[in-house]
């Protein structure tokens, strides 16, 4: 996969200070009148909360890379806003002032997920319709991303196909990194050239949200249903099945390609996709994750005998 690097990493990472983020907010919403918190655990991103209903973000300046673009996820959420059953924060304006890039948008009511945690039968339904809303940025117009020059990414079967090899050695590398022997009789580069063969040519490359993970997808607190989808600033085009590879759990990724296949069945290619696509989480999960270790090992076997 592509290697990130950053742009200027021994810049200060300076905090701005409050007047400077209200006299900026207030060019879009005039009536902003307080910041009321600072999240940096984005990473990359610094967040101002204001008044509680907006966020002022910018992408801190020694964490710049080519990956990630603030005028990308701008576009992007532009793309969706008015779109019915798409839940994501709203651009209220975008722009750059003394060398900061900012952009203003509504607040995402909820928490995160992976603050919440939700079981049972709120999990799941929190995952189906997250796979739901998955679907159905997927299924908008294409031609506006591929004109804006705003995407990276795949645009040809061969693009994709040497994306899902590149994976394939990722997860190789780990295995081979692990200090736990490989629990299999057949090696795992015999799986990863099973699967690669297996794999058809891609039909349809999409604007992707890169990430729709724990730390993106927002749910009620107290009763854990699906409340939305944020930060869209990694987004690249390629093959579909690749935004639903957050979830290395069964039971969730289960949940989640209900969700996705719920309003339109799965074609023939779609579905011999994702199952290439799932033994590169498997692969990844036997070699990083020891408490789903067994889980990883049954499923790797039986999808094997399904390619």
């Amino acid at each position: 996969m592509p290697k990130d690097y950053f742009f200027q990493p021994d810049v200060p990472d300076l905090t701005l200070d409050q007047a400077t983020v209200l006299a900026l907010a207030r060019r879009h919403a005039p009536q902003a009148r307080a910041v009321t918190g600072i999240d940096e655990s984005g990473g990359e991103a610094r967040t101002y909360a204001i008044d509680e209903a907006l966020i002022f973000k910018t992408q801190r300046p020694n964490r710049l890379r080519p990956r990630t673009s603030q005028k990308r996820e701008v576009f992007f959420l532009q793309q969706l806003e008015g779109v019915p059953d798409i839940s994501v924060p709203r651009v209220v304006g975008y722009g750059r002032e003394d060398g900061v890039e900012y952009t203003l948008m509504t607040r995402m009511p909820g928490t995160a997920f992976r603050v919440v945690n939700p079981t049972g039968v709120a999990r799941r339904q929190a995952l189906f319709e997250l796979g739901r809303t998955l679907r159905r940025i997927h299924s908008l117009p294409q031609l506006p991303f591929v004109q804006s020059r705003l995407f990276p990414g795949d645009h040809a079967p061969v693009d994709v196909t040497w994306r899902f090899g590149n994976l394939f050695d990722d997860a190789l590398a780990a295995i081979a990194q692990s200090s736990q022997p490989w629990p299999l009789d057949i090696p795992p580069v015999d799986i990863a050239r099973r699967a690669m063969w297996a794999l058809p040519d891609a039909d349809a490359c999409v604007a992707l949200h890169s990430n729709p993970g724990p730390e993106h997808v927002f749910v009620d607190p107290q009763a854990g249903q699906f409340v939305g989808l944020i930060d869209f600033g990694d987004a690249y085009i390629s093959h579909p099945v690749l935004d639903l590879r957050r979830w290395p759990a069964p039971d969730d990724r289960c949940a989640l390609w209900e969700g996705y296949t719920a309003d339109a069945p799965a074609d023939d290619t779609l579905l011999r996709t994702w199952k290439v696509a799932q033994i590169i989480i498997y692969l990844s999960v036997i070699a990083r994750s020891p408490e789903q270790r067994a889980v990883a090992i049954a499923e790797i076997e039986a999808l094997s005998r399904q390619i």
